[in-house]
């Protein structure tokens, strides 16, 4: 089972998937600080300053001024903020992920077509034969020799 096991992981498509996972991890943290720290901010400046991270209803009687503050007076909380975040975040990640698939699958597709064909070489103009030079030779020397 430890051989079998070894060998899964020596397979190429394993160690890849982990590779895409990892990637995927970083790239992850990247989009939420591209979320949190940039485009948030931006929105907020057209929804007049909300904070989506701190868009929330508690679910009690009492009204809490922040999340934080709801979660440590033990109150249960519907944090519809956190959510819109989530699905930006997600939109984001699939729009590259998109954009990726869509790039790699044209690379495959110009990969995989055939090279254009060279045009063929125009012959070079043929020269006289053995035969016809022979004959040129013999035509000259008896021209010298009728002339000489």
């Amino acid at each position: 089972m430890l051989r079998e096991f070894r060998d899964f992981i020596a397979r190429g498509n394993a160690m890849d998937l982990a590779v895409g996972i990892i990637i995927g991890a970083a790239f992850t943290a990247i989009v939420n600080s591209l979320v949190e720290d940039l485009i948030n901010p931006i929105i907020g400046i057209f929804t007049g300053g909300v904070d989506f991270t701190n868009l929330f209803v508690a679910l009690s009687t009492e009204s809490y001024p922040s999340v934080a503050a709801a979660e440590a007076a033990g109150v249960a909380v519907f944090r519809y903020g956190s959510f819109i975040t989530a699905v930006i975040n997600f939109l984001i990640i699939a729009w590259v992920v998109f954009l990726l698939v869509r790039t790699i699958n044209r690379l495959k597709a110009a990969a995989a077509r055939p090279a254009p064909a060279a045009e063929p070489e125009p012959e070079a103009p043929k020269g006289p034969t053995q035969e016809e030079l022979l004959a040129e030779i013999r035509d000259e020397l008896v021209r010298q020799r009728n002339a000489g």
